[in-house]
Protein backbone atom coordinates (compact mmCIF):
# COMPACT_ATOMS: atom_id res chain seq x y z
CA UNK A 1 0.00 0.00 0.00
CA UNK A 2 1.37 3.53 -0.76
CA UNK A 3 2.67 5.73 1.81
CA UNK A 4 2.93 9.40 1.40
CA UNK A 5 6.30 10.59 2.79
CA UNK A 6 7.31 14.48 3.51
CA UNK A 7 10.29 16.15 4.80
CA UNK A 8 11.17 19.65 5.85
CA UNK A 9 13.60 22.21 5.19
CA UNK A 10 12.60 24.57 7.89
CA UNK A 11 14.55 26.97 10.61
CA UNK A 12 14.41 25.97 14.11
CA UNK A 13 16.04 28.44 16.66
CA UNK A 14 16.46 28.22 20.65
CA UNK A 15 12.65 29.92 20.77
CA UNK A 16 11.12 26.39 22.25
CA UNK A 17 7.51 28.14 21.82
CA UNK A 18 8.29 29.05 18.26
CA UNK A 19 9.53 25.60 17.86
CA UNK A 20 6.30 24.03 19.00
CA UNK A 21 4.71 26.49 16.56
CA UNK A 22 6.40 25.54 13.81
CA UNK A 23 6.05 22.06 14.36
CA UNK A 24 2.01 22.71 14.50
CA UNK A 25 1.98 24.41 11.12
CA UNK A 26 4.19 21.97 9.65
CA UNK A 27 2.33 18.81 10.52
CA UNK A 28 -1.02 20.71 9.88
CA UNK A 29 0.59 21.51 6.04
CA UNK A 30 1.76 17.95 6.04
CA UNK A 31 -1.34 16.32 7.09
CA UNK A 32 -3.74 18.51 4.93
CA UNK A 33 -1.56 16.70 2.10
CA UNK A 34 -2.19 13.60 2.93
CA UNK A 35 1.08 12.44 4.42
CA UNK A 36 1.69 9.33 6.68
CA UNK A 37 5.36 10.27 8.14
CA UNK A 38 6.84 13.64 8.58
CA UNK A 39 10.47 14.28 9.40
CA UNK A 40 11.92 17.87 10.56
CA UNK A 41 15.41 18.74 10.73
CA UNK A 42 18.03 17.89 13.34
CA UNK A 43 17.70 20.03 16.44
CA UNK A 44 13.95 21.10 15.94
CA UNK A 45 13.51 21.55 19.97
CA UNK A 46 16.30 24.26 20.74
CA UNK A 47 18.13 24.74 17.93
CA UNK A 48 21.45 23.54 16.86
CA UNK A 49 25.27 24.77 17.47
CA UNK A 50 25.91 28.36 16.47
CA UNK A 51 29.36 27.73 15.55
CA UNK A 52 31.40 24.48 14.06
CA UNK A 53 35.21 24.08 13.24
CA UNK A 54 36.93 27.21 15.63
CA UNK A 55 34.46 29.55 15.78
CA UNK A 56 34.35 30.14 19.65
CA UNK A 57 33.38 27.02 21.60
CA UNK A 58 30.31 25.90 21.12
CA UNK A 59 30.11 23.74 24.39
CA UNK A 60 29.37 27.30 26.07
CA UNK A 61 26.45 27.23 27.71
CA UNK A 62 24.57 30.20 25.83
CA UNK A 63 25.80 28.37 22.87
CA UNK A 64 23.79 25.00 23.60
CA UNK A 65 20.54 23.65 22.91
CA UNK A 66 18.42 22.74 25.71
CA UNK A 67 19.25 19.45 27.01
CA UNK A 68 15.75 17.11 27.14
CA UNK A 69 14.45 13.53 28.38
CA UNK A 70 12.98 11.10 25.88
CA UNK A 71 10.31 10.94 28.70
CA UNK A 72 9.81 14.18 29.32
CA UNK A 73 7.10 16.74 28.80
CA UNK A 74 8.86 18.27 25.22
CA UNK A 75 8.40 15.13 23.40
CA UNK A 76 4.87 14.37 24.98
CA UNK A 77 4.20 18.15 23.61
CA UNK A 78 5.59 17.23 19.89
CA UNK A 79 3.93 13.45 19.95
CA UNK A 80 0.54 15.40 21.00
CA UNK A 81 0.86 17.31 17.98
CA UNK A 82 1.81 14.43 15.59
CA UNK A 83 -1.98 13.66 14.66
CA UNK A 84 -1.98 10.72 12.31
CA UNK A 85 1.68 10.93 10.88
CA UNK A 86 4.82 9.26 12.23
CA UNK A 87 6.75 12.28 13.04
CA UNK A 88 11.10 12.35 13.15
CA UNK A 89 12.47 15.27 14.70
CA UNK A 90 16.27 15.91 16.11
CA UNK A 91 16.73 16.96 19.93
CA UNK A 92 19.31 17.64 22.31
CA UNK A 93 18.96 14.20 24.57
CA UNK A 94 19.65 14.07 27.77
CA UNK A 95 20.66 10.52 29.85
CA UNK A 96 21.94 10.52 33.25
CA UNK A 97 22.38 12.23 36.25
CA UNK A 98 20.51 15.07 36.75
CA UNK A 99 22.86 17.13 37.63
CA UNK A 100 25.63 16.62 35.25
CA UNK A 101 23.56 14.10 32.05
CA UNK A 102 25.26 13.62 29.16
CA UNK A 103 24.06 15.08 25.95
CA UNK A 104 23.89 13.26 22.58
CA UNK A 105 22.43 14.60 19.35
CA UNK A 106 19.87 12.16 18.86
CA UNK A 107 17.08 11.56 16.34
CA UNK A 108 13.70 10.37 17.06
CA UNK A 109 10.58 8.61 15.87
CA UNK A 110 7.59 9.01 17.65
CA UNK A 111 3.57 8.71 17.10
CA UNK A 112 0.18 10.23 19.22
CA UNK A 113 1.19 7.07 21.29
CA UNK A 114 4.97 7.22 21.88
CA UNK A 115 8.11 6.71 20.68
CA UNK A 116 8.89 4.16 18.21
CA UNK A 117 13.10 4.31 17.39
CA UNK A 118 15.77 6.02 18.72
CA UNK A 119 19.15 7.15 17.04
CA UNK A 120 22.30 8.56 18.20
CA UNK A 121 24.85 10.80 16.09
CA UNK A 122 27.47 8.58 15.70
CA UNK A 123 29.84 10.50 13.03
CA UNK A 124 30.67 14.23 14.84
CA UNK A 125 31.75 16.93 12.52
CA UNK A 126 33.93 19.44 13.30
CA UNK A 127 33.91 20.93 16.74
CA UNK A 128 30.32 18.82 17.78
CA UNK A 129 32.49 16.57 20.26
CA UNK A 130 32.77 19.54 22.62
CA UNK A 131 28.78 19.94 23.22
CA UNK A 132 27.55 15.90 22.45
CA UNK A 133 28.80 12.21 23.09
CA UNK A 134 28.63 9.59 20.41
CA UNK A 135 26.06 7.32 19.48
CA UNK A 136 27.58 3.77 18.87
CA UNK A 137 25.37 2.15 16.66
CA UNK A 138 22.34 1.87 13.66
CA UNK A 139 19.76 -0.55 13.66
CA UNK A 140 16.45 -0.39 11.93
CA UNK A 141 12.72 -0.96 14.03
CA UNK A 142 9.31 -1.57 12.64
CA UNK A 143 6.90 1.65 12.17
CA UNK A 144 3.03 2.42 10.69
CA UNK A 145 5.12 3.10 7.51
CA UNK A 146 7.49 0.20 6.97
CA UNK A 147 11.06 -0.75 8.44
CA UNK A 148 12.52 2.25 9.58
CA UNK A 149 15.97 3.73 9.61
CA UNK A 150 17.12 7.07 11.60
CA UNK A 151 20.70 8.60 10.78
CA UNK A 152 21.90 12.64 11.81
CA UNK A 153 23.63 14.90 8.94
CA UNK A 154 27.22 13.85 8.89
CA UNK A 155 26.55 10.30 9.33
CA UNK A 156 25.26 10.41 5.67
CA UNK A 157 29.03 11.07 4.64
CA UNK A 158 29.78 7.42 5.80
CA UNK A 159 28.03 4.67 3.52
CA UNK A 160 28.19 2.10 6.35
CA UNK A 161 25.97 3.81 8.37
CA UNK A 162 23.24 3.19 5.65
CA UNK A 163 24.05 -0.23 4.56
CA UNK A 164 24.19 -1.67 7.92
CA UNK A 165 20.11 0.15 8.21
CA UNK A 166 19.72 -1.47 5.19
CA UNK A 167 20.99 -5.03 6.05
CA UNK A 168 18.79 -4.97 9.19
CA UNK A 169 16.13 -4.76 6.69
CA UNK A 170 15.34 -0.83 6.72
CA UNK A 171 12.87 -0.42 3.35
CA UNK A 172 12.98 3.67 4.38
CA UNK A 173 15.41 5.69 5.83
CA UNK A 174 15.40 9.17 7.60
CA UNK A 175 18.22 11.30 7.84
CA UNK A 176 17.39 14.43 9.73
CA UNK A 177 20.24 17.25 9.34
CA UNK A 178 21.59 20.70 10.37
CA UNK A 179 23.52 20.94 7.13
CA UNK A 180 25.66 24.24 6.32
CA UNK A 181 26.62 25.87 3.30
CA UNK A 182 30.63 25.96 2.94
CA UNK A 183 32.59 27.95 5.98
CA UNK A 184 35.37 28.56 3.02
CA UNK A 185 35.04 29.04 -0.91
CA UNK A 186 31.26 29.38 -0.57
CA UNK A 187 29.09 30.40 -2.83
CA UNK A 188 26.88 33.33 -2.69
CA UNK A 189 24.04 30.96 -4.76
CA UNK A 190 23.13 28.33 -1.75
CA UNK A 191 22.39 26.02 -4.82
CA UNK A 192 25.52 26.13 -6.27
CA UNK A 193 27.57 26.22 -2.95
CA UNK A 194 29.89 23.26 -3.00
CA UNK A 195 28.46 21.61 0.23
CA UNK A 196 24.65 22.05 -1.09
CA UNK A 197 25.77 20.15 -4.09
CA UNK A 198 27.60 17.14 -1.75
CA UNK A 199 24.54 17.19 0.49
CA UNK A 200 22.55 15.88 -2.50
CA UNK A 201 24.68 13.86 -4.00
CA UNK A 202 25.25 11.91 -0.36
CA UNK A 203 21.22 11.68 -0.21
CA UNK A 204 21.40 10.20 -4.00
CA UNK A 205 24.07 7.77 -3.37
CA UNK A 206 23.05 6.11 -0.20
CA UNK A 207 19.19 5.45 -1.68
CA UNK A 208 21.05 4.26 -5.05
CA UNK A 209 23.44 1.48 -3.21
CA UNK A 210 21.22 0.51 -0.94
CA UNK A 211 18.00 0.46 -3.11
CA UNK A 212 16.13 2.02 -0.21
CA UNK A 213 13.55 5.37 -0.38
CA UNK A 214 15.77 7.81 1.40
CA UNK A 215 13.66 10.80 3.19
CA UNK A 216 16.27 13.74 4.08
CA UNK A 217 15.24 16.59 5.85
CA UNK A 218 17.42 19.74 6.95
CA UNK A 219 17.71 23.24 8.81
CA UNK A 220 16.78 26.33 6.42
CA UNK A 221 18.00 29.86 6.79
CA UNK A 222 20.65 31.09 9.24
CA UNK A 223 21.64 30.33 12.71
CA UNK A 224 24.13 32.28 14.58
CA UNK A 225 27.41 31.49 12.10
CA UNK A 226 25.72 29.07 10.31
CA UNK A 227 23.97 28.80 6.75
CA UNK A 228 22.26 25.97 6.22
CA UNK A 229 21.85 24.66 2.75
CA UNK A 230 17.15 23.45 3.23
CA UNK A 231 17.35 20.97 0.08
CA UNK A 232 14.88 18.49 1.91
CA UNK A 233 13.96 15.65 0.04
CA UNK A 234 12.11 12.63 -1.07
CA UNK A 235 14.69 9.96 -3.00
CA UNK A 236 13.54 6.74 -4.60
CA UNK A 237 15.24 3.69 -4.46
CA UNK A 238 17.13 3.72 -7.75
CA UNK A 239 18.45 7.00 -6.66
CA UNK A 240 15.86 9.40 -8.51
CA UNK A 241 14.44 12.36 -6.64
CA UNK A 242 10.85 12.55 -6.07
CA UNK A 243 10.35 15.83 -4.28
CA UNK A 244 12.84 18.16 -3.23
CA UNK A 245 12.19 22.10 -1.44
CA UNK A 246 15.45 23.15 -3.16
CA UNK A 247 17.16 25.48 -0.89
CA UNK A 248 14.15 27.26 0.21
CA UNK A 249 11.63 26.50 3.59
CA UNK A 250 8.99 24.32 2.52
CA UNK A 251 7.87 20.44 2.81
CA UNK A 252 9.00 17.95 0.12
CA UNK A 253 6.36 15.51 -0.68
CA UNK A 254 5.84 12.32 -2.23
CA UNK A 255 3.50 8.80 -2.66
CA UNK A 256 5.49 5.87 -2.95
CA UNK A 257 4.59 2.11 -2.80
CA UNK A 258 7.46 0.94 -1.09
CA UNK A 259 7.30 -2.48 -1.44
CA UNK A 260 6.76 -2.08 -4.90
CA UNK A 261 9.25 0.26 -5.76
CA UNK A 262 12.22 -1.88 -3.53
CA UNK A 263 11.34 -4.99 -5.18
CA UNK A 264 11.38 -3.34 -8.98
CA UNK A 265 14.42 -1.46 -8.12
CA UNK A 266 16.01 -5.03 -6.67
CA UNK A 267 14.93 -6.69 -10.04
CA UNK A 268 17.83 -6.12 -12.33
CA UNK A 269 20.28 -5.24 -9.64
CA UNK A 270 20.51 -6.68 -6.14
CA UNK A 271 23.13 -4.74 -4.32
CA UNK A 272 21.93 -6.47 -0.93
CA UNK A 273 22.09 -9.46 -2.37
CA UNK A 274 25.04 -9.73 -4.59
CA UNK A 275 27.51 -8.48 -1.98
CA UNK A 276 30.47 -10.08 -1.40
CA UNK A 277 31.50 -9.84 2.76
CA UNK A 278 34.34 -12.39 2.08
CA UNK A 279 36.12 -10.03 -0.12
CA UNK A 280 35.71 -6.85 1.83
CA UNK A 281 37.06 -7.92 5.07
CA UNK A 282 41.12 -6.48 6.12
CA UNK A 283 43.30 -9.52 5.98
CA UNK A 284 46.11 -8.18 7.96
CA UNK A 285 48.10 -6.75 5.05
CA UNK A 286 46.74 -3.18 5.85
CA UNK A 287 47.11 -1.87 9.56
CA UNK A 288 44.35 0.16 10.82
CA UNK A 289 47.19 3.14 11.75
CA UNK A 290 47.89 2.94 8.15
CA UNK A 291 44.62 3.63 7.16
CA UNK A 292 44.58 6.49 9.87
CA UNK A 293 47.73 7.94 8.26
CA UNK A 294 46.92 7.51 4.49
Amino acid sequence: MPVTLAAASENFGRDLEENYRTIERLVAEASAAGADLLALPEAAIGGYLSSLGGHGDPSTPESLPPAIRLDGPELARVAALAGDLVLVLGVCEADGPETDPVRYNTAVALTRHGVLGVHRKVHQPLGEHLSYAAGDSFSAFDSPVGRLGLMICYDKAFPEGARTLALDGAEVVVCVSAWPAARTAGSTDLAEDRWTKRFRLYDQARALENQIVWVASNQAGTFGRLRFVGSASVIGPGGEVLADTGVAAGLAIATVDVPEELATARRAMFALRDRRPDAYALDGRVAEEELVDA
